[in-house]
């Protein structure tokens, strides 16, 4: 009596050690949610009710539009973990093995440099010149009352009736070092994650360990498509 075969199970892809860290842009996100449903009311209130050519630029406009809101505010973001970056930016997808990171530098904007000089641009965590100011303007009023309450703690008045520290006084709490805004914070991450792979990396893997780059057809495709029909009606008229 022969038994029937059972069916060897599927591979399952390996588990990483490490998940990664994910960054994004709220306030990106945020804004692409609101264009998308604006551009969904008019759109769809033009395939309804237009006439004539109407529904078909309505279609056209919105297969252009459409993927460039969301490459340029859903899609960005970063993945980080020990062993790369990975940077998914409007149109590209950029994996960064930190042994080929020299550097992550932030000026008007963030940006990875790697060993051969290239340089990669990370759209989801954009430089806020206005939040570092404010951040900056919030440590030093920090600073300001804790050297304000320390030295009215040690004057007579600020005393209780025992001599000790009246109850009114509160000396506000300090940071150890000044206040950062919130992307310069991820940038800080970054660097520290970058810092100790340095400092543990072994001798170099086995597999290749190289910067790779693949573009975003799944934006680009559908853009295209709608940029080329939207040009066929427009000159046909």
């Amino acid at each position: 009596m022969t038994t029937p075969d059972h069916e060897s199970p599927e591979p399952q892809p390996p588990v990483p050690a490490v998940k990664d860290r994910i960054y994004r842009s709220p306030a990106g996100m945020a804004g692409g949610v609101l264009l998308l449903a604006l551009m969904g009311w008019l759109g769809i209130d033009a395939l309804v009710v237009g006439e004539g050519r109407v529904p078909w630029l309505a279609l056209a406009s919105l297969l252009l539009a459409v993927p460039l809101v969301v490459a340029f505010t859903l899609r960005p973001a970063v993945f980080a973990n020990p062993e790369r970056l990975r940077v998914r930016n409007p149109f590209r997808v950029v994996v960064l093995p930190w042994g080929r990171v020299v550097s992550l530098r932030s000026g008007f904007s963030n940006e990875a440099v790697t060993a051969d000089g290239d340089t990669y641009q990370l759209w989801a965590i954009p430089v806020s010149l206005r939040a570092r100011k404010r951040a900056s303007r919030k440590d030093a009023r920090l600073r300001a009352e804790a050297a304000a309450g320390r030295e009215g703690r040690g004057t007579r008045g600020s005393r209780g009736a025992f001599g000790g520290p009246s109850r009114g006084a509160v000396v506000p709490e300090v940071p150890e070092g000044p206040l950062r805004a919130e992307t310069d914070k991820v940038m800080d991450e970054l660097r520290h994650l970058h810092a100790d792979h340095e400092k543990t990396a072994g001798p170099p893997p086995a597999g290749p360990d190289e910067v790779t780059v693949r573009w975003a057809w799944e934006i680009l495709g559908p853009a295209l498509a709608g940029a080329v029909l939207l040009v066929i009606l427009i000159a046909v008229g």
